[in-house]
């Protein structure tokens, strides 16, 4: 039977017996006063952490698209004064543009660590502080070195630095927001979950695309890059503001707990998250942290190589598709089609209306579907699309049609690749390495970020590829790389969906690949 109790986040020692006391440092959890324990879920507790943990992937997005509205300015401030030749220039101003993430390999490589030594929570409160700090001196790079707006190239280093720490910050919230979420969810609907935090990601992009546009209406260009790409950088102050401040009021997961020792703690979560079947998951995640040692396997590699790899292959195939070629140089690619910087900037809002309607598509049809259709059938939608444009641009039939392929290519991975990666990420790894491989899978997904962001500028930018693709070159790239995406996918990627993230760990266990 259920019953009604304040429910109150408290501090937990490491004795059970003192699982109501707050303790320095000691990890969060739930006290229920003046009754005894539920055995009834409360979805309501599933919904609210989630939502708290979704703020670490809309700031991930936020900060993924704020950058694309202040290209040109920073173009203009810091990279043309050094009247450097074509492909330097290109080369410093795509290094420049895609610093952060750089920081993103950092944080995600160091995720896992952090994740079990500071706890997901723990983690998260870290990612939060690297934002706000990071959004402020971005803004303002001079801070500590000049008066604002008098340094000019100079300021090109501190700003970089600030992009970096900023990247840190997203390396480990792309790694626990949706750890967080999965480790919290009921299996039945953790591929929903898991995907709303890709929407919150979406959600990020399309808040902080409507953001730079008005901004960037509040002036002429002269304007823009002089003060507008201050507050557009600086905007994401506030949402990293929020973020840390409800952070403080959530709990670590149950699993996270358990790992450290912690099972009644874990308990009273679990009550309030599965009701009567709270005691049975402690026991799976305990039986499931006893991994077989093997010398020609050990640690990492205790489930074999397959689950390692295919891993990394789903990350880095997330990025080869070209997505963050897109969401970056959005406005650049629109103004390569002929469009105004006002029109280049509402056409990117498009983009984003659209990767948010589909996004929805996902989290309905993860758990119905399953992760393994969604990502063949998005793979295959990307590459049609990516070959159409790259086509437009080298016919120079650029126009409407080329917005549509755009539009089409962003559909495509937002009903796939975009939410259920992060999905298959955050369940398929086994208890007991799912920290060090998951931290190991996003920092192959934000190296091959970095790869892809940067070398668009270069492509892009280059004279002797337009002359004879007409900006259309990079784009017959990607449209390659989603259809390798699909057969990996149909060969070695296994289908989860409805499964414990106990039971997951026995198809790695049996070998099992494809399914």
């Amino acid at each position: 039977m259920g019953y009604r109790s304040r429910l109150t986040l408290t501090g937990v020692s490491s004795p059970p017996a003192r699982a109501g006391c707050r303790g320095g440092g000691a990890a969060p959890t739930l006290r229920h006063e003046g009754a005894a324990p539920i055995t009834q879920p409360t979805t309501s507790l599933v919904t609210r952490l989630t939502f708290v943990a979704t703020l670490g992937g809309l700031l991930f997005g936020y900060d993924t698209a704020v950058i694309s509205g202040a290209v040109s300015a920073i173009d203009a401030n810091f990279i043309d004064p050094l009247h450097l030749s074509e492909t330097a220039r290109g080369s410093l101003s795509g290094w420049t543009v895609s610093s952060a993430l750089f920081g993103c390999i950092i944080g995600a490589a160091i995720a896992g660590w952090v994740g079990q030594r500071l706890g997901r929570k723990g983690g998260l409160l870290l990612a939060a502080a690297l934002f706000l700090v990071s959004a402020i001196g971005s803004a303002y790079p001079e801070l500590g070195f000049g008066a604002i707006g008098s340094m000019g190239p100079k300021a090109l280093t501190p700003f970089i630095c600030y992009r970096i720490v900023c990247g840190m910050g997203i390396g480990i919230a792309s790694m626990l927001s949706p750890l967080y979420i999965a480790e919290i969810a009921p299996s039945a609907i953790r591929g929903r979950l898991v995907s709303f935090n890709q929407l919150s990601i979406v959600v990020g992009i399309l808040l902080v695309y409507f953001v730079n546009w008005m901004i960037a209406a509040q002036g002429d260009d002269a304007w823009v890059k002089s003060t507008g790409w201050r507050l557009m950088l600086a905007s994401e102050a506030l949402p990293a503001a929020l973020f840390l401040a409800l952070l403080l009021r959530v709990p670590d997961t149950p699993r996270w707990l358990v790992m450290r020792g912690r099972s009644d703690a874990a308990r009273q979560i679990l009550e309030r998250l599965e009701g009567s079947t709270a005691s049975a998951t402690v026991a799976d995640i305990e039986a499931s942290l006893k991994v077989r040692t093997d010398r020609a396997a050990p640690g990492l590699f205790a489930f074999g190589s397959l689950v390692i790899v295919a891993g990394i292959l789903l990350s880095v195939f997330q990025q080869l598709v070209g997505i963050n070629a897109v969401m970056y140089y959005a406005p650049l690619m629109f103004r390569n089609m002929g469009a105004t910087t006002d029109t280049a900037l509402l056409q990117t809002i498009i983009v984003g209306l659209a990767n948010l309607i589909f996004t929805f598509v996902a989290i309905v049809t993860v758990d119905r579907l399953g992760r393994k259709p969604l990502l063949i059938i998005g793979a295959l939608i990307m590459a049609a699309a990516m070959l159409t444009l790259g086509f437009l641009f080298q016919a120079h039939a650029v126009g409407v049609g080329a917005l549509v392929a755009v539009v089409v290519y962003i559909a495509g991975f937002a009903l796939s690749w975009g939410p259920v990666v992060w999905v298959l990420l955050s369940e398929m790894f086994p208890n007991a390495i799912k920290a060090r491989a998951m931290a190991i899978a996003v920092a192959a997904q934000w190296i091959a970020n970095l790869f892809v962001s940067w070398s668009f500028k270069v492509l892009d930018g280059n004279s002797a590829l337009n002359a004879l693709f007409n900006h259309g070159f990079a784009y017959w790239i990607y449209g390659g790389m989603s259809l390798l995406a699909a057969v990996f996918v149909y060969f070695y990627v296994p289908e989860t969906k409805r499964q414990t993230l106990e039971g997951i760990q026995k198809l790695w266990a049996h070998g099992d690949s494809a399914a």
